[in-house]
């Protein structure tokens, strides 16, 4: 019975996106051709990825800054679907007050956390394939670990998409949801070493970009595919997000059973 509820509830999220592709796959689609094209094409090609370990890989200046980009647009796309999908179905549910109907339903706390996180986390994954497909386009993409970049992209998304759960129990209006992924996660995103190496900055900057987490998320990605640019050791990343993810899993369980945001 449980487990009927479970599938069906996970199948009611993961439906309510896939049945409106036009909202949540074409501007990703959209925005990341846009991003190869500018910055892959346009600007690649004048860009000296030597220092990185692409300058030796048979590969023109943009194909080289491509591949180098890829891995983080490929976590931009991944947190901010996740994030945005497992925030918007909570608020949503509580705006308009049909998330009693899960409430009350026999499911335990921790399957309805996962059913919305697990729902929102594919999503994340199928726009990073998005964002692969395009990036093949424009230029050869190798998998050098390919363990480590399932882990990390397995990781990722669920770690987001949990965090998500909490942006949706703790907004008050829809705006609230604009502020954490437009003001917080993309900001950070952009500033965690996606189109440029840490190497190129130098003194307070460098130190401080390490203090940035989406920095060891684009580098265990970057890993992945073209370790000879990775900045960080990915061993230890993968652990500690490991780690956040489950903690961020828990406080999800703790709030939905306290009815944090849930009832008044």
């Amino acid at each position: 019975m449980r487990a009927t509820g479970f599938v069906t509830l996970l199948r009611r999220e993961i439906l309510r996106y896939v049945r409106r592709p036009r909202n949540t796959f074409l501007p990703p689609m959209i925005t990341n051709l846009l991003y190869f094209t500018v910055f892959g094409v346009v600007l690649g090609g004048r860009i000296d990825l030597g220092d990185v370990g692409l300058g030796g890989m048979g590969l023109s200046p943009s194909e080289a800054y491509i591949l180098f980009i890829l891995p983080g647009l490929v976590v931009l796309g991944t947190i901010s679907n996740a994030f945005e999908n497992s925030s918007f179905s909570i608020f949503h549910g509580r705006w308009n007050e049909y998330i009693h109907e899960v409430l009350t339903s026999p499911l335990s706390h921790t399957e309805m956390v996962l059913a919305y996180v697990l729902s929102s986390a594919l999503r994340g994954l199928i726009v990073a394939g998005i964002i692969w497909v395009i990036g093949a386009f424009f230029a050869p993409i190798t998998v050098a670990h390919p363990l480590y970049l399932a882990a990390f992209l397995v990781v990722i998304p669920v770690l987001f998409a949990s965090l998500g759960v909490i942006g949706g129990l703790w907004a008050e209006d829809f705006d609230y949801l604009t502020v954490m992924n437009q003001f917080i996660i993309r900001p950070l995103v952009f500033f965690g070493a996606v189109f440029y190496p840490l190497e190129a900055l130098e003194g307070v900057a460098r130190t401080v970009s390490y203090l940035n987490p989406m920095v060891y998320m684009v580098n265990g990605v970057r890993y992945g595919v073209v370790p000879e640019a990775a900045d960080v050791e990915p061993g230890l990343s993968l652990a500690v997000l490991t780690g956040l993810t489950v903690v961020v899993l828990l406080i999800d369980v703790a709030l939905v059973r306290r009815g944090y945001g849930l009832v008044d």
